[in-house]
């Protein structure tokens, strides 16, 4: 089944032809990132006037792309081609989710395609699931080897149940995950997530206004001893539910370096960093630990923005060794937003709309992960 995704839940414009869920034949992809570093995050009537822009010229790329591994020749024969499209209905800012919803719909309607609406959470999840490209990051040290992967990925019996942790700016999820479709929510972010947490104390750090993350990961990296180890609180990590809380973490970190400022001795930003993101993945390790073994689960799966994260990455894989279950981490190009993985949900989750009865889909900017 080849599904064309399509991508607009914050300030990227995504659209990407896939085949049977696993094999992506073209992607493209447009973000209006520039834009948003210089209001410090992003304002969501720039973002959706972009996406209204970028929209067509998105769709046209990523089928011209598509077309010769199709033996076709132009757009309109890979719309044609395609069994069914999917799109994003939420979570994100309704502005985007309009563009994209809407866009899709104008599209199923005119070559008469069923379309399947998915939720950009669950998406997440299925960047496990894609076939890791040649070109792609895919054999890279903090990724499974490519023959693991697709062992397991072959024979879904190795696979569910699954525990999933989404990590990103908005959310922090964990959810059972006992088959395509069967999801039950164990607990999540009760304030800020991780990601969000991240990009807060970057801006605090001056090392960025906007999507700040990594460049704390990079500092981090640099400590060469965390003279801080323990100085910072591991909020909720003993607490015998599956919930997060990173408001305390990021009022307590801001509390750090204002204590410096009546001190002769420099701001030492990297030790802060390192203890911040290891205080942080603290959290995630503990939390997933405790869930994996009260859920008999077979595997660990990984997904969101946050995912890209190193020490995260690493720690996860160990976890998954001391534990005896399979551990995926999806490739790093597949962390953050794109419509691959929204094409990839889609064929799992087949839940098609024809195109008679479009007025069905709605974009809905509250949806949970446990929400069809």
């Amino acid at each position: 089944m080849i599904i064309l995704g399509i991508e607009t839940s914050c300030d990227e414009t995504a659209a990407a032809v896939v085949v049977d869920g696993r094999e992506e034949l073209a992607s493209s992809l447009a973000t209006s990132e520039e834009l948003h570093q210089s209001t410090g995050g992003v304002v969501p009537e720039v973002a959706a006037r972009k996406q209204l822009e970028f929209f067509v010229p998105v769709l046209e790329d990523v089928c011209i792309k598509a077309a010769p591994k199709l033996g076709l020749s132009n757009y309109t024969e890979v719309l044609n081609k395609v069994d069914a499209i999917a799109v994003t209905v939420g979570p994100g800012l309704i502005g985007s989710l309009l563009v994209g919803v809407n866009g899709a719909k104008a599209l199923a309607f005119a070559h008469n395609k069923p379309l399947v609406p998915v939720n950009h959470l669950v998406g997440h999840i299925y960047g496990n699931f894609l076939r890791p490209l040649q070109h792609s990051d895919s054999n890279s040290s903090d990724h499974i080897a490519p023959a693991t992967y697709l062992d397991n990925f072959s024979n879904e019996e190795n696979i569910f149940p699954a525990l999933v942790l989404i990590v990103s700016g908005g959310h922090t999820d964990l959810v059972l995950m006992k088959g395509h479709g069967s999801l039950e929510y164990l607990g999540g972010t009760v304030d800020d997530a991780a990601g969000e947490a991240f990009d807060k104390v970057a801006r605090m750090l001056g090392l960025s206004s906007y999507l700040g993350g990594p460049l704390i990961s990079k500092a981090a990296a640099e400590c060469r001893h965390n003279s801080l180890l323990g100085q910072l609180p591991r909020p909720k990590i003993a607490d015998e539910d599956y919930d997060f809380s990173f408001s305390g973490l990021k009022t307590a970190t801001k509390n750090l370096i204002n204590s410096y400022s009546s001190k002769d001795s420099p701001l030492p930003l990297n030790e802060i960093c390192c203890e911040f993101e290891i205080a942080v993945v603290d959290v995630l390790i503990a939390k997933t630990k405790k869930a994996a073994q009260a859920n008999n689960i077979k595997s660990i799966l990984l997904g969101g923005g946050v995912s890209a994260n190193k020490q995260l990455r690493t720690r996860l894989l160990g976890l998954g060794q001391e534990l005896g279950v399979f551990v995926s981490v999806p490739p790093i190009r597949l962390c953050t937003d794109n419509a691959i993985y929204i094409a990839s949900a889609a064929y799992y989750n087949y839940r098609p709309v024809s195109a008679d009865k479009l007025d069905l889909i709605k974009a809905n900017p509250g949806l949970g992960i446990v929400d069809q």
